[in-house]
């Protein structure tokens, strides 16, 4: 089952009906690897289904997230952020632009693995946030300084 289709599973099994503006949420979600907002998604869906409305791109996020699909990044300063990516991973924040970057490789997996194995715990999602500044700010700050 790719991305959109385990969201699309999660909404049928919680009873929620598959319209044309759930599937395209779903598509427009799995597709994002930039953490989009509700707004952002709902600008992406528009132009597949130009019917969608923002309350229903908020309900779908919202069940989602109810439903453990999706996670909900909030920054406090700005609407929250959404991804579908529930594998263990850090989100790297700029605190000048916002972005919002995976950081996932080898070690992530192997720090899930060992507290699984040695708590017995049953992780069901990882987060980790790393707050800094990215590339492309630290490029502005020094031409903007320099």
């Amino acid at each position: 089952m790719n991305r959109s289709e385990k969201l699309q599973h999660a909404l049928r099994v919680a009873g929620h009906r598959m319209t044309p503006q759930r599937l395209a949420i779903c598509d427009v979600l799995a597709a994002s690897d930039d953490h989009p907002t509700p707004y952002v998604v709902y600008e992406r869906v528009r132009v597949q289904v130009p019917t969608v409305s923002v309350a229903t791109v908020y309900n779908t996020l919202g069940a989602l997230r109810d439903l453990g699909a999706i996670v909900e990044i909030g920054l406090g300063r700005s609407e929250a952020h959404y991804e579908p990516n529930l594998a263990p991973h850090a989100n790297l924040i700029c605190l000048q632009c916002g972005r919002i970057s995976d950081f996932e490789g080898l070690p992530m997996l192997q720090m899930a693995s060992q507290i699984e194995t040695s708590s017995g715990f049953d992780i069901k999602n990882t987060r980790i946030d790393v707050y800094g500044v990215c590339r492309e700010c630290q490029g502005a700050d020094d031409r903007v300084s320099g």
